[in-house]
């Protein structure tokens, strides 16, 4: 079953979620090792879960492959759980994903986190490219099955696949002669609607609502989830998480700042422009329209953007209206070091001493 331990003073397990950057003016190499500095400063700050979504043809998200990063991660962190927020399941095998995740939780048992989504990450043309037939997202519950049954090893006598096996994981221990592994990667299903939720509930799996994409009905589909859910053996219980974005600075102006680069990359793919993180001093020299300058400023007072008390307060009022178990701040701003600081700030403030 899952358990998270709470955030010092926090009255919830607080963790962390990047794209990996880079911004305008940076290189995927400086993005990644920025990154890789983030995680580090969850990891020694009692953070939960430091989790890496999958995006394709981005200038401003490096992460292309979760595992690949997660892998990395392993061997930067100590502590803290690693995962996919998420692994985009149609545009992938799932044989695939169960070998690299068994892999992953082999690396570090018990600190693997599996969590799925079926949107493309990307573009339509870019989606086309990744193979993914018109009809990808109808296959989603059944993809999701069948990555389960490779993880468990578990297929029915019978099933197309009950003699094939994923490669490290239960039937590999069982060929040579050792006992099952104690862990597996702990698979969540990601989403912002009542779709996800219910499937989340069918399958008895943790449910994260993306909150950071835009003014989702989390209301229903956490009460649908909660509603529906069906215990199954990795959880008696509903389980729950909200992700939001969340810049954080001693300066309150700042953090809103950085807070209108992303702002500014979502203008950019409703304008059919690749998302791109611009500069503050970029986004603030850009000459909007009044209904460009609106996205803009909706987005940016969608972040919790401000100084850490102000931050922490917005997440505090966003758990308690949600109810949610664990709550995760969506970092991926322009300017590099900032992620990390919003991470030292919010710990700094919930009385989270850093580990050595």
């Amino acid at each position: 079953m899952i358990s998270a331990p709470t955030f010092g003073s926090a009255p919830f397990a607080l963790s962390a979620h990047t794209g990996g950057g880079p911004g305008i003016g940076h290189t995927a190499e400086e993005a990644l090792a920025a990154t890789i500095a983030t995680a580090r400063a969850a990891d020694r700050h009692g953070y939960h879960r430091f989790w890496l979504s999958e995006h394709h043809a981005m200038p401003g998200l490096s992460v292309a492959s979760p595992p690949l990063m997660i892998a990395r991660l392993t061997a930067d962190t100590e502590r803290i759980r690693l995962g996919a927020g998420g692994v985009m399941l149609p545009n992938h095998a799932p044989l695939v994903i169960a070998e690299q995740f068994g892999m992953l939780d082999a690396l570090a048992p018990g600190r693997i986190d599996l969590g799925l989504g079926r949107a493309p990450g990307t573009d339509g043309a870019t989606a086309a490219a990744l193979r993914r037939g018109a009809g990808a997202n109808d296959a989603f519950p059944q993809q999701v099955d069948e990555l389960l049954g490779f993880l468990a090893d578990d297929f029915p006598a019978g099933h197309p696949y009950s003699d094939v096996h994923a490669v490290p994981g239960p039937w590999q221990n069982a060929q040579n002669r050792v006992p099952a592994p104690s862990t597996q990667p702990q698979v969540w299903i990601l989403g912002s609607s009542p779709y996800s939720a219910r499937l989340a509930a069918r399958l008895g799996r943790p449910y994260a609502f993306a909150l950071q994409f835009g003014d989702a009905d989390i209301t229903t589909a956490m009460r649908l989830y909660r509603e529906e859910f069906t215990p199954s053996s990795v959880l008696d219980r509903p389980y729950s998480l909200v992700s939001v974005s969340a810049v954080a600075s001693d300066d309150a102006a700042e953090a809103r700042r950085e807070a209108s680069t992303s702002a500014m990359a979502m203008l950019r793919m409703f304008k059919r422009e690749p998302y791109a993180l611009l500069s503050p001093e970029e986004v603030a020299a850009y000459e909007a329209t009044a209904n460009e300058q609106a996205i803009i400023d909706l987005y940016t007072n969608r972040a919790f953007a401000g100084t850490a008390e102000t931050v922490a307060h917005r997440l505090e009022a966003l758990q308690e209206q949600t109810a949610v178990d664990e709550v995760m701040t969506v970092v991926g701003t322009h300017s590099r070091g900032a992620d990390a600081r919003t991470v030292r700030l919010l710990a700094k403030h919930y009385g989270v001493k850093a580990q050595p």
